[in-house]
């Protein structure tokens, strides 16, 4: 297992980057380098910067790269909400990938407020 499979935030995003991939694949193809392309990739950025930051040295710097994650899982409510207003994504599937990316984020902020703590008191 790689250090960062052992954070729930990161499975959390892991899982919403494989949804956001499959609904987005429903998407009409003049998406394919809009709007599709922007979710698949703020959503992969989050799932990302865990595993990056999980092997940088230091709680200081795997903060630094769980902020830029929690950024990518805002941008991508955003991307959902224009999806949404737009009609490409179906009720059911946007209700899915919300509470997704809102569990991932809610668990990532609590990932960094225990990196936070770590600083502080020298351990989680």
């Amino acid at each position: 297992m790689m250090p960062y499979e052992r954070f729930e935030a990161w499975r959390l995003c892991h899982a919403l980057v494989i949804e956001t991939y499959r609904v987005t694949e429903q998407f009409p193809k003049r998406e394919l380098y809009g709007l599709a392309s922007q979710a698949r990739r703020a959503a992969f950025s989050a799932a990302a910067n865990i595993a990056e930051g999980s092997g940088k040295r230091g709680p200081r710097e795997f903060r630094r790269y769980l902020d830029i994650s929690l950024g990518s899982l805002h941008e991508l409510s955003y991307t959902f909400r224009v999806a949404n207003d737009l009609g490409y994504l179906t009720p059911a599937d946007a209700a899915s990938l919300n509470e997704a990316r809102r569990l991932a984020a809610i668990m990532t902020w609590k990932l960094y407020d225990a990196m936070r703590r770590t600083r502080a008191t020298g351990s989680p």
